[in-house]
């Protein structure tokens, strides 16, 4: 292997999509990884991301770049519903591999994947971006080293805007079956960094719901009928014997961002920020012994990124990449993957099953 991990990234865009503002945006600042490939589905779109990011070779089909020797690791940035297909393709062709969350859009894909990496021992990373954060990862110490005592209760709320109107480039979403709705990202993302910071579940009781009903459709202003839902509400018990409640929703107008509580025996501490940890950032709040809540500067051995790397959506990948590389190299890094992917997929379609029966489910998982 060269001294830098060769990528090949498949999604690359000169838009303004994910992969440009948070995979495309941090590796730059990688010490790493070199950007030696990039893949879209058009050879113009491929040649024109080669040069826009200064990559080596330019691919418009994924099997053909998975299969190139002069890459040692894949990311797969694209759609859910794409996922499947290239993330199994680079771990045949026996490349380690970075792929977006959900990794697939069911269940069986995601366990289907993992198994095969693990057949192929491979190293995998899945974005599920704020078990890297630096502040949940410190706040995630404190709680372990007894800074709040016992662990009581948690709340958590990521209330979205803008859930009523898009561009058709977004509408897609609306079809629940295609695995990219609240429920899987934003929920997923948001009960992960809990369950990472404070502990798993044991059981909980939940209510998935379609609040509204149709989206409009900003450029061709059409309204279109939605099946995905935009409201979670998670309620139960975590292993440790603290009660939890988390409510991630798309509403349509002046959402109230993110915020992590966590209440102890001694103390609590309060994540928070504009948007959720792999977005933006997130500042940390402390209070015990009677005293106010006050900042907790996350100290400088949790970060590891460069100075230079600005906050956003490109700063938590560029942790999940400083980590899959201590993977690649060593086989000891902290990051999320496949096999903690497939566990938050179950634990997803347990939370579907507790909102389907109305009923109480008994969950178990690991961190």
């Amino acid at each position: 292997m060269a001294n830098k991990i060769r990528l090949g990234l498949i999604g690359a865009s000169t838009g303004s999509t994910w992969a440009a503002r948070s995979h495309l945006a941090a590796l730059p600042f990688s010490p790493d990884f070199e950007l030696t490939a990039v893949c879209t589905t058009k050879p113009e779109s491929a040649e024109a991301a080669r040069r826009h990011y200064g990559a080596k070779l330019a691919f418009h089909d994924f099997r053909t770049m998975a299969a190139s020797p002069e890459i040692d690791a894949v990311a797969v940035v694209v759609r859910v519903p794409s996922h499947y297909a290239p993330t199994k393709a680079a771990l045949e062709a026996g490349k380690h591999v970075f792929t977006e969350w959900p990794l697939g859009k069911t269940t069986a894909e995601a366990t289907e994947l993992a198994a095969l990496a693990k057949a192929k021992g491979l190293q995998t990373a899945v974005g599920l971006q704020s078990r890297v954060s630096p502040v949940l990862m410190y706040m995630k110490e404190q709680i372990a080293a007894g800074y709040i005592g016992d662990v009581l209760a948690c709340r958590v709320s990521l209330i979205r805007d803008g859930g009523i109107q898009r561009p058709s480039s977004r509408t897609w979403q609306r079809d629940v079956s295609l695995g990219a709705n609240t429920l899987t990202i934003a929920n997923g993302h948001t009960i992960d960094a809990l369950r990472f910071v404070a502990g798993d579940f044991s059981r909980v009781s939940c209510v998935v719901a379609t609040q509204v009903k149709q989206w409009y459709e900003t450029d061709t202003k059409k309204s279109l009928d939605v099946t995905a839902p935009d409201n979670v509400l998670v309620s139960g018990w975590l292993a440790n014997g603290a009660v939890a409640s988390v409510h991630v929703a798309a509403i349509p107008w002046a959402g109230s961002g993110y915020r992590m509580e966590v209440y102890g025996s001694k103390g609590t501490l309060v994540a928070s920020g504009e948007d959720s940890p792999q977005l933006s950032e997130v500042h940390l709040h402390g209070a015990r012994d009677g005293n106010a809540l006050s900042p907790m500067p996350v100290p400088a051995n949790f970060i590891h990124v460069p100075q230079a790397l600005p906050q956003g959506n490109a700063y938590n990948v560029g942790e999940m990449y400083h980590e899959f590389a201590k993977a690649i190299r060593a086989g000891d890094g902290c990051q999320p993957t496949f096999d903690t992917a497939v566990e938050l997929h179950h634990f997803i379609d347990a939370l579907s099953q507790a909102s389907d029966s109305g009923r109480e489910v008994t969950v178990t998982g690991r961190r």
